[in-house]
């Protein structure tokens, strides 16, 4: 079976893709090692100083209590990543930023204001008000932040949209939370045992139905606002400078505005945490909830509407843009594919899924005037990307299209012959194209010379 040329490789480059004329620190096994042993250290350190400060058997407890929601918080924020999933490099690295070297930049910059005001004022009560709903937020979603602009700036083909912002944002704070968890419930554990206190009343049972039942969306919540910020920011052109600048630090003060509402609570009288958390956490948290779902679900919408120009020039078969479009479909075309081929199929198909739902996003942007200057070849990489995996896929998604497709009502006669339809489940509308002979891709592209500048003013 014949196979399509490589791209070509850039000039001065070696066939890795690495300038040839690169200094040491630009290759990318020296990037992710300083990244890597940054959040090793960062790890060690944290883990060093929440241990001091609750003790072993505190330490473990609060580990064992702050694990428990990690893991669903995550599934909730790969679900929405599911329409156009990125690499777990990303979570991985979201997480661990968040977990040691987010939480290590918030202990002791948090610690070292907190004194420093103490000392100040000689008033360590206002100093700790004045520390945990000014300062803390303003460190925290700060150190926050930094992932999801670490993965902005040098991860840019994974970061295309709102929920890419939403996903980063999220699981970023998830490992914040997760390690400020294990310091909160370790240092009650700690008290409890000094004071004798067990149960339902004792300080450890009230930290985690707060922390844990109550509010582990809390942070995640506080971070999303700033990755929406990102995420609105990808969406805009090259050239719109300034709104890629103020959106995303926009998110990010409006994150500190609600951080530091959240962390007031507390001084607004007995019930200033109640109330505060029933008339406005909870209504904003639905209120995002039902914005991240939106967009999944428009971001769905937009690989059915752009798809159909590659069935036209013969890249993809007729029913691909349907089953492509819908998650069901490309649940039963994953499990299709894993029960006739095994799990290297499925994988085929699941990453046929994610390079036709990128290809659909980039020109969804081209159409707009917002692709970059890489488009013709990000969208030739896309689509033999898609061609090389075509004999797992497809099969998968025209299975998928079938047993997924709504059934139609018969209004005629069965015998009754229509003008000669043989195409597909209502997609032979696209049969007039012709498409490639075997095992040779197609060479005509929707855009062909595609003006980047075409759209500009």
């Amino acid at each position: 079976m014949a196979t399509s040329p490589p791209c070509p490789t850039p000039p001065g480059a070696a066939p890795g893709g690495v300038p040839r004329h690169a200094h040491w620190w630009q290759r990318p096994w020296v990037r992710y090692g300083a990244l890597i042993t940054l959040l090793a250290l960062s790890g060690l350190v944290i883990l060093a100083l929440v241990r001091e400060q609750t003790g072993t058997r505190g330490f473990l407890v609060g580990l064992g209590l702050a694990v428990l929601p990690v893991p669903l918080l995550v599934a909730a924020f790969r679900w929405l990543d599911r329409v156009e999933p990125g690499p777990w490099r990303n979570l991985l690295f979201s997480f661990a930023w968040g977990a040691c070297a987010a939480a290590l930049m918030a202990i002791v910059a948090n610690s070292f204001a907190t004194r420093w005001i103490a000392t100040a004022t000689a008033d360590p009560t206002g100093a700790d008000t004045l520390g945990s709903t000014v300062i803390a937020p303003v460190v925290e979603e700060s150190a926050k932040a930094a992932a999801v602009l670490l993965v902005f700036l040098f991860r840019r083909r994974d970061f295309t949209g709102i929920l890419d912002g939403v996903v980063i944002a999220g699981v970023t704070a998830t490992g914040f939370a997760f390690t400020e968890n294990i310091l909160y419930l370790g240092t009650a554990f700690g008290t409890d045992q000094l004071t004798g206190e067990s149960g339902i009343a004792s300080v450890t049972a009230a930290t985690f139905f707060v922390r844990i039942v109550m509010s582990p969306f809390a942070h995640p919540l506080f971070t999303v606002l700033t990755g929406i910020g990102f995420g609105v920011a990808a969406l805009s052109a090259d050239r719109q400078r300034v709104r890629r600048v103020l959106l995303p630090l926009g998110g990010l003060l409006l994150a500190m505005g609600v951080h530091a509402l959240w962390n007031g609570s507390s001084t607004l009288g007995p019930y200033g945490f109640l109330v505060v958390y029933a008339v406005f956490m909870v209504p904003v948290f639905g209120l995002l909830t039902w914005l991240v779902v939106w967009t999944r679900q428009r971001e769905l919408r937009t690989v059915r509407e752009e798809l159909p120009a590659y069935v036209a020039a013969g890249w993809l078969d007729a029913a691909e843009p349907f089953a492509l479009g819908s998650m069901r479909a490309r649940r039963v075309a994953r499990r299709y594919a894993r029960r006739c081929g095994g799990r290297a199929a499925a994988r085929s198909v699941a990453a046929y899924e994610a390079y036709a739902t990128s290809l659909a996003f980039l020109r969804h942007r081209g159409r707009l005037g917002r692709a970059g200057l890489d488009f013709v070849t990000r969208e030739r990489e896309l689509l033999l990307e898609l061609w090389h995996r075509r004999a797992a896929a497809r099969p998968a998604l025209e299975h998928a299209a079938r047993a997924t497709a709504p059934r139609v009502p018969v209004t005629a006669a069965p015998w009754a012959v229509y003008g000669g339809y043989s195409g597909y489940d209502g997609y032979s509308g696209y049969g007039g194209y012709g498409h490639p002979p075997y095992g040779q891709p197609p060479y005509g592209y929707p855009y062909g010379a595609y003006d980047p500048n075409a759209h500009r003013p």
